[in-house]
């Protein structure tokens, strides 16, 4: 039996396009043959309007009700009796008497012989056809060895193809990173040699200018300076100030000496102590005693204040013990 094609036809397919593009190019020449209403005049507009002879409202809405209607019930159904034809003709009847019509052993004989040698036929047939199949299973089985050994060949190739490959982006990829890594290391060293030569002048003298604004310091110095210098000063003006009391108190006390000498040697003795006076010290005695005392007290003042004042302090006592010569 032929098979039936489920393809349809593709010149039906063209037949029905064309009716279809005529059918649209009549509709569209008909649209365009049908006489339209004109556009409406400034300030009007076209609207719909119903023309037919019954009106229909016109509503968003659909009326809907509900209605109810019962029926009866329904009756069971006889079965439906069977169909039986109506007899025609005439019943009539013969008689056949054992061989009359044929030997079955004669007749049967040939049929055997056809039925036997199509049996023997067919197991021939089948036998062929079992071992032209056992071939064809044999010849597949060493196809499908072959084919598989080719393609196992293949699929090494191939591997081996992709592990080239690989192996090859792999090469290329390490010599592009070494070529990169050689450039960057070059453009370091260039940029290291750059910094450093522009470096070179620029640190110290920016470290010079830290240090000489105060951020980098020696803290020994600075600890002298903050703590030890300020104490030492301290203790020098504190030294100062009871040398110079003591120089003060000293002066004091020299000039009220003097002055009271001056005063002692002013006035004459009377005549009647003058024995007397030959027997004590003779104030001429005492003074260069006095003299001597505060030369050697003024010494030891300048000794002791010679860092200082060496030789501005040293006159006043100096001028005083040259009065006190001469006074003498």
């Amino acid at each position: 039996i032929p098979a039936q094609s489920t393809q349809p036809n593709p010149l039906e397919i063209q037949r029905q396009r064309e009716a279809r593009k005529r059918a649209l190019a009549r509709k569209c020449a008909k649209e365009q043959m049908q006489q339209r209403t004109p556009e409406p005049v400034e300030g009007r507009e076209h609207i719909h309007v119903q023309t037919e002879l019954y009106l229909e409202e016109i509503s968003d809405r659909i009326t809907e009700v509900d209605t109810e209607c019962q029926t009866d019930a329904f009756l069971d159904r006889p079965p439906t009796p069977l169909f039986i034809p109506a007899k025609t003709g005439k019943d009539v009847a013969t008689q056949i008497e054992e061989g009359e019509l044929f030997d079955f052993d004669v007749e049967v004989k040939p049929i055997l012989e056809v039925l036997i040698g199509k049996t023997v036929e067919q197991a021939l047939l089948e036998v062929m056809e079992e071992e032209e199949l056992a071939q064809l299973w044999a010849h597949q089985h060493a196809y499908a060895e072959l084919r598989n050994a080719e393609l196992a060949e293949v699929q090494r190739l191939e591997e081996q193809d992709r592990r080239y490959r690989e192996e090859k982006e792999r090469r290329k990829r390490q010599h592009m990173q070494m070529l990169q890594k050689q450039k960057e290391t070059t453009e370091k060293i260039a940029a290291r040699a750059f910094a450093q030569r522009y470096l070179a002048d620029l640190i110290p003298s920016v470290f010079n200018n830290l240090r000489e604004s105060g951020f980098f310091y020696d803290p020994i110095e600075r600890d002298i300076e903050t703590e030890f210098l300020p104490w030492l000063m301290t203790e020098v003006e504190e030294t100062l100030e009871r040398r110079v009391l003591g120089r003060t108190m000293l002066d004091s006390l020299i000039c009220t000496v003097v002055e009271k000498r001056l005063d002692a040697f002013s006035h004459k003795p009377p005549s009647d102590q003058t024995e007397a006076a030959a027997e004590e010290p003779r104030p001429t005695d005492a003074a260069p005693q006095v003299a001597g005392e505060t030369d050697a007290a003024d010494q030891r003042v300048a000794e002791e204040e010679e860092t200082d004042q060496p030789v501005a302090e040293e006159e006043p006592s100096r001028h005083i013990s040259f009065q006190l010569e001469e006074s003498d």
